[in-house]
């Protein structure tokens, strides 16, 4: 958020506007992608009254958000929860998107006459020379309308009068998101000693990272160890606000892998490899803020949980992880 949009916020006396909030309200990235795409459906049906939503069953055109009529010509809003900053990474997906809402116009009959790349984020300078770049090569080859609608252009539009309901509905329950509970210690981290690493390469885990392509295997392994501790620790003291919180975490770290495998196996359809999908899942936990505080865990400990829900076969890496479990 910018200095000058906090201070008019504060002036306002209403509370920032804080795109954090989808990760508090949804619990972790998968989810704030699906809350940030509802809060812009609810923005542009304010704007735009005739604006709607596309589902994807089982693709969605190209499409999130739609003005227009799929017989003749539409504008298009797509939704990308890009946190914290719009970087090179996700050039890739902008492009296939773009390419994804031409591809369907031309499928299906209709005629795009506008698209608008929405985040909640800013990008960074070299990204930001690449947008420029990119937008006028695709707006000169497609006749397209390209836009962009980053973070302070979705503040300009949530602080309108017409948009007071989405402004409250998805941000003023966070104006005293300070006072969380107290984040309880971490538990210290152990070294992973050599005989137990060695002990760990025949364990559900490990093999199903093999099976998906991974060679280098450690990081995870010390992951497991310490997560495993953690978890031995306060099954052994049963103390109950413990049990509950590892007991949610545990919830949590599945809940994010199965929203990632289902994404991944629908992307990959004929790749059983399903590429990225650890690195995906891993990062989400890492970055989630969702965690119980209760639970005495950092960032290893966290990915380290999600290792002993595929060790307990209910999860696994690749399309095929019910055979190798």
């Amino acid at each position: 958020m910018t200095a000058t949009s906090a201070v008019k916020s504060l002036a306002s006396g209403e509370p920032p506007i804080n795109f954090a909030a989808h990760q508090l309200r949804a619990g972790n990235l998968a989810g704030a992608r699906d809350d940030f795409e509802q809060m812009l459906a609810m923005l542009l049906a304010a704007i735009h009254p005739g604006a709607r939503a596309i589902s994807a069953n089982p693709g969605d055109w190209g499409i999130d958000i739609l003005l227009g009529e799929l017989s003749g010509l539409v504008v298009i809003w797509q939704s990308k929860y890009f946190w914290p900053i719009v970087t090179r990474a996700h050039q890739a997906q902008i492009r296939e998107s773009f390419d994804s809402a031409v591809a369907a116009a031309a499928r299906n009959g209709y005629r795009l006459a506008q698209w608008v790349l929405c985040v909640p984020a800013s990008m960074d300078a070299p990204t930001a020379q690449w947008w420029d770049n990119w937008r006028a090569r695709r707006q000169r080859e497609t006749g397209v309308q390209i836009e962009l609608w980053h973070e302070n252009a979705l503040r300009n539009l949530l602080i309108k009068p017409d948009c007071a309901h989405v402004r409250r509905h998805f941000y003023d329950p966070y104006a005293g998101a300070r006072a969380v509970p107290a984040q309880a210690p971490r538990l210290p981290l152990r070294t992973l000693p050599p005989e137990d690493g060695a002990a760990l390469e025949d364990a559900l885990f490990v093999r199903q990272l093999r099976a998906a392509g991974h060679t280098e295997v450690g990081a995870a392994k010390r992951e497991y160890f310490n997560a495993d501790l953690l978890a031995r620790e306060i099954l052994d003291k049963r103390v109950p606000e413990e049990l509950e919180a590892l007991d949610e975490a545990d919830g949590m770290v599945h809940g994010i892998w199965e929203a990632g495998f289902n994404h991944h196996v629908i992307r990959f359809r004929d790749d059983p490899l399903l590429p990225g999908l650890h690195a995906t899942v891993m990062h989400q936990i890492r970055e989630s803020t969702a965690f119980p505080a209760g639970l005495r865990a950092g960032p290893v400990h966290k990915c380290g949980l999600m290792h002993r829900v595929v060790e307990q076969r209910r999860a696994g890496w690749v399309t095929h992880w019910r055979e190798l479990a």
